[in-house]
């Protein structure tokens, strides 16, 4: 069994811890932070699995951006123990944020990743859609959650930091109570 909770700020040292134990150092040097820094995360769909232990094995994480001034989700990063690895834990975390992230009613997501990978999700390479450099294009991928989302949305890949889109993420952050939110689930199906 697992714990299955939404990101507090009590949760950030540990997942920050794992997120430097499972990327190389100077992750937050990419172009994807730039586009979090200073940003608030969208609350909800920022997901930790805690293990019997109550240790955070595996966290996956999201942020607003702007393609062609269209609202987008920034998937990332995602992260799980080097033990726990290959167990499922990724690609649960993967299918339950995207199921509540349309819940919610954002239409397109994006992410920097391998395509082989992400592909088995439904993200695939999105041309015409610019991360900050040095991004390699084949590794910007999308999904659409709306059927036609992405079909149009095209440009460079924008920070949102717009004072309505913060006072919206926090109105949400605020009308979930995330310490509440937990759920136990059972251990992921690997196949």
């Amino acid at each position: 069994m697992y714990e299955l909770c939404p990101e507090t700020d009590d949760d950030t040292p540990e997942i920050e811890a794992l997120m430097d134990l499972c990327f190389a150092p100077g992750r937050t040097a990419l172009s994807s932070y730039r586009l979090r820094d200073g940003v608030p995360k969208v609350a909800p769909l920022c997901l930790c699995l805690r293990d019997e232990t109550d240790a955070v094995v595996a966290a996956i994480r999201y942020w607003p951006v702007r393609v062609g001034e269209r609202p987008v989700l920034l998937l990332g990063p995602v992260a799980v123990h080097p033990t726990a690895q290959g167990e499922g834990l990724g690609a649960f975390l993967m299918r339950e944020s995207l199921a509540r992230a349309g819940e919610m009613g954002w239409a397109r997501v994006m992410l920097v990743g391998d395509a082989p990978y992400y592909g088995r999700f439904g993200f695939a390479r999105l041309d015409g859609v610019v991360m900050p450099p040095p991004t390699n294009p084949d590794r910007v991928l999308g999904l659409e959650l709306v059927s036609g989302a992405w079909v149009g949305v095209r440009g460079d890949v924008l920070r949102e930091d717009s004072p309505d889109v913060r006072a919206a993420l926090a109105e949400i952050e605020a009308s979930v109570d995330l310490r509440q939110a937990c759920i136990e689930v059972e251990a992921p199906n690997q196949h």
